[in-house]
C-alpha cells in the first residue's frame, strides 16, 4: 500500500490533475471575488440611496420652516421605531449638538462633507458600543451641520457571511477536488500497476498468462480485454510460426534429401546419365523455388498496400479466363468444368491477384474433388457487391478442419505424401483480405462450395492509356 501511495503521489495523472485544480481554483476565486464585490457594492449603494433620501427630506423641511422645522422632523424620526437603525445630529458651527440621537459629532467627519463611515460609541436608543455607521454630512445655509446616517452593522455581518461562505466553499472545493484527484490517480495507478505486473509475469513465464479483469466493464476492463485478445492472437501466431517452421523444414528436407542422394549416387556411380541427374535436380529446385515464390507473394500481399493498383474489373471475364486455363487439366482428370453467370459484374480490385486466387480454388477443386466429378464457377451481383462461388462434388473438408486450411503449409493429409505445399488457400485468404472480401465454406452434400463475397464499393475510374 505504501509503495502504491508513493507511485500515486509521483504519477503524472495526479500532477496533471493538481495543475487543473489550481487553474480551476484560480478561476473560481476570481469568479467568487467578483460575486462578492458586486454584492457588497449593491448593498452599500442601496444604503447610500436610503441615506440620501433622508437627507433630501430633512433639507426640504429646513427649506420650508427653517431650523425649528428641521428639529421637529428629526425628533419625529427619532421617536419613530421604523428609524431605529438611523442616526441624526444637528450641530452648530462648533459641532455642539443641537438635536439628534448622537451625543457627540464624530471626529472623523468634522472636516468633510458628503458620505463617510464612522463608529458610534454612544447611541441614545440601544447604547451599543462601537457600532459601524455610514452617514452623510451637509452644511446648511445658517452654518449648522447636519449628519444623517444608518447603522451598517447588519451590512457588515452580511458581508462577513458572504466572505465566510465563499471562503468555506473554495476550501471545500479544493479539499474535494484534491481527494477526488488522489482517488482517481490511485485507481489509475493501481490498474496500470496490475497490468504491468501481469505483463512482467507474461514476459517471464510465457504467453499463457492473462491480465485479470475486475468485472467493472469500464475502460480499464476494456483495455485489459483488448490486451488479452492481443495476447491470444500473439500466442496463436507463435503457434502458427512454430507449425510453419516445422512444415517448411519437412517440405524442404524431402527435395533436398532427394537432390543430395541423387548427386551422391551420381558421384559414386559413373554409369548414370548426367542429363537425367541434372534434370531431376532442377525439377526439385524448381519446386523449392515455387514454394518460396508463393511465400513471398503472400507476404507482399499482407505487408504492403497494393490497393493503388486497383481498377474497375469484370469478375465474369476473370472467371471465364480461369475456366479456359484449367479446361485441359480438368479434362485430363475426367472432371467437368463449367462457369455460370454473365459478364459485367464489376468490382474494384487487382486483376492479377484475383486471377491467382480463383485459379488456386479451381486447382484445389480439380485435385481434391471426386474423380470424374464436376467443378462449377458462378458469378452473381448483389446489392452493389459481387459473389464468386467455386464448388465441387468431392469429399469436402471436415468442419473441424475448416478454420485451419487457410494457414500456411496446412494440409489435411498430415503425412504430406501428395504434391503441394499447403499455400494455395493461404494466398486466397490474403487476396480476400486485401479486397475486403469474406470467405465462406458451405456443404453441398456431397461436395464443398467456396464463396467469395465482395463488398459494395465505388468503382474507381480507369486510367486513360495510349494502348
Amino acid at each position: 500500500m505504501s509503495a502504491l501511495l508513493a507511485k500515486t503521489l509521483k504519477s503524472s495523472t495526479l500532477k496533471r490533475a493538481l495543475i487543473f485544480i489550481a487553474v480551476f481554483g484560480a478561476i473560481v476565486v476570481v469568479l467568487f471575488s467578483f460575486v462578492h464585490g458586486s454584492t457588497v457594492s449593491y448593498v452599500r449603494s442601496r444604503t447610500d440611496e436610503m441615506i440620501m433620501s433622508e437627507v433630501v427630506i430633512l433639507k426640504g423641511a429646513y427649506a420650508r420652516g427653517g431650523r425649528d422645522a428641521l428639529i421637529g422632523v428629526i425628533a419625529k424620526r427619532i421617536d419613530d421605531e421604523h428609524f431605529n437603525d438611523s442616526v441624526y445630529l444637528l450641530a452648530d458651527a462648533s459641532f455642539s449638538p443641537i438635536a439628534g440621537n448622537l451625543a457627540t459629532w464624530p471626529s472623523g467627519l468634522r472636516e468633510r462633507n458628503g458620505l463617510g463611515d464612522f463608529s458610534s460609541e454612544d447611541q441614545t436608543r440601544d447604547a451599543v458600543n462601537r457600532r459601524p455607521m455610514r452617514a452623510s454630512v451637509d452644511t446648511l445655509e445658517d452654518g449648522t451641520r447636519l449628519l444623517v446616517g444608518k447603522d451598517i452593522e447588519t451590512l457588515d455581518q452580511f458581508v462577513f457571511s458572504i466572505r465566510l461562505a465563499l471562503g468555506l466553499s473554495i476550501s471545500l472545493l479544493f479539499v474535494i477536488a484534491g481527494a477526488v484527484s488522489i482517488s482517481v490517480a490511485r485507481r489509475t495507478v493501481g490498474r496500470i500497476e496490475s497490468i504491468n505486473a501481469a505483463s512482467r509475469a507474461i514476459m517471464q513465464t510465457g504467453l499463457d498468462r492473462r491480465i485479470p479483469l475486475r468485472g467493472t466493464h469500464d475502460e480499464w476492463d476494456e483495455l485489459a480485454g483488448n490486451l488479452n485478445s492481443m495476447l491470444s492472437r500473439i500466442e496463436a501466431l507463435m503457434g502458427e510460426v512454430k507449425q510453419f517452421s516445422d512444415n517448411v523444414a519437412h517440405d524442404l528436407r524431402t527435395p533436398l534429401a532427394r537432390m543430395r542422394g541423387r548427386l551422391e549416387k551420381a558421384w559414386y556411380d559413373r554409369q548414370l546419365d548426367d542429363k537425367t541427374v541434372i534434370s531431376d535436380t532442377i525439377a526439385d529446385l524448381d519446386d523449392v523455388l515455387v514454394m518460396f515464390s508463393s511465400l513471398l507473394r503472400i507476404s507482399q500481399i499482407e505487408a504492403h498496400d497494393q490497393t493503388a493498383a486497383f481498377r474497375a474489373i469484370d469478375l465474369g471475364e476473370i472467371v471465364r479466363e480461369v475456366v479456359e486455363l484449367f479446361d485441359a487439366a480438368a479434362e485430363e482428370n475426367g472432371v467437368s468444368l463449367d462457369a455460370n453467370g454473365d459478364c459485367g459484374v464489376m468490382i474494384n480490385g487487382d486483376r492479377d491477384l484475383l486471377f491467382d486466387a480463383l485459379s488456386n480454388l479451381v486447382d484445389n477443386s480439380i485435385k481434391h474433388g471426386r474423380k470424374g466429378g464436376r467443378v462449377s464457377l458462378a458469378v452473381t451481383a448483389n446489392d452493389g457487391g459481387a459473389t464468386v462461388c467455386v464448388s465441387d462434388d468431392g469429399p469436402g473438408i471436415p468442419v473441424e478442419e475448416r478454420q485451419h486450411v487457410f494457414k500456411r503449409f496446412y494440409r489435411l493429409e498430415q503425412s504430406r505424401a501428395t504434391s503441394g505445399y499447403g499455400l494455395g488457400l493461404s494466398l486466397v485468404a490474403a487476396v480476400a483480405r486485401l479486397h475486403g472480401a469474406t470467405i465462406e465454406m458451405l456443404d453441398k452434400c456431397p461436395g464443398l462450395e467456396f464463396r467469395l463475397c465482395f463488398p459494395k464499393v465505388v468503382l474507381s475510374e480507369t486510367r486513360d492509356t495510349a494502348e
